[in-house]
């Protein structure tokens, strides 16, 4: 039996390409680190050395957290408003998103593309260009201090509608809702039995990206939410920064790694879609 002997530049290519994704691995799990281990140290501490491996102690640890929770820092109230925001806006843009993907992509009708021009022309104009015309509005109609204003817009997105839609040209098979529509299936039953399960994926990626960007969000919820009831975790981590004198960052890094858990926990949680759908396009490709 002959053996078939492996060229040299194939291992010098792998050993390149682990050490690389080692390296961005390393380089994606930094500051992640740097915000835990400085969640556990003094002020002082992180003024002195403000990049360390090295944890503080538990004493330390014990002081920011009495810190963070002296300022009127409740965290839970942060979380419930945070999440009701978040997890509102990513289903309003995932599912709606996906409904106008589908519009674009299964259905011929005369203005389509002009409609598809349209969304891309709208991705163009930055948010904060409309946000006092859109605050004032919300005043008008008294929707300042409520969540609706942060939710329902994200029903219009337009990345999000353009993902969809080239995710949906090649994966999308017109047979499969041809045969549903012989057979009597509405469109609705169509799009939410046969459609959204095929684009999980899809779904899962936007939500992640969807969910992040609702979180992290400070400008817009700073400019419609007064009262404190209401505040989102971003808007009180910001409320951290102390006076003009003196600013315990040990506290502000442990209210940080407080708002990023969710995202964390998020992630992982759809994560598995995010392989699945790289795993799909690999093999169609």
């Amino acid at each position: 039996m002959a053996v078939v002997n492996k060229k040299p530049g194939t291992y010098a290519f792998k050993l390149f390409a682990y050490s690389f994704c080692i390296l961005l691995t390393v380089l994606s799990l930094f500051p992640f680190v740097i915000m835990l281990v400085n969640s556990t140290r003094s002020s002082a501490d992180i003024q002195q050395h403000a990049m360390s491996l090295i944890p503080g102690s538990f004493e330390k640890f014990s002081k920011n957290w009495s810190l963070l929770f002296g300022r009127g820092f409740n965290p839970l109230n942060g979380f419930k408003n945070s999440l009701i925001i978040s997890v509102g806006s990513t289903a309003c843009n995932v599912y709606f998103s996906t409904m106008t993907a589908f519009a674009l992509v299964a259905y011929d009708w005369k203005l389509r593309k002009p409609f598809f021009t349209l969304i891309m022309a709208v991705l163009m104009i930055p948010a904060q260009v409309t946000s006092i015309g859109f605050y004032q509005f919300m005043y008008k109609i008294h929707w300042t201090n409520s969540y609706l204003p942060l939710i329902l817009p994200a029903i219009a997105a337009p990345t999000t509608v353009f993902f969809m839609r080239q995710y949906m040209i090649p994966s999308l098979p017109m047979e499969i809702l041809q045969s549903a529509r012989i057979d009597g299936a509405g469109e609705f039953r169509i799009f939410n039995q046969i459609v959204l399960p095929m684009m999980k994926p899809a779904m899962a990626t936007q939500a992640i990206f969807s969910f992040v960007t609702s979180w992290n969000q400070l400008f817009m919820p700073q400019i419609l939410i007064t009262k404190m009831d209401k505040y989102t975790m971003p808007m009180m981590v910001s409320l951290l920064n102390g006076d003009a004198y003196k600013t315990e960052y040990g506290c502000v890094y442990l209210g940080l790694f407080l708002t990023v858990v969710p995202i964390l926990i998020a992630y992982f949680l759809l994560s598995k879609y995010i392989i699945e759908g790289v795993a799909l396009g690999g093999v169609k490709g």
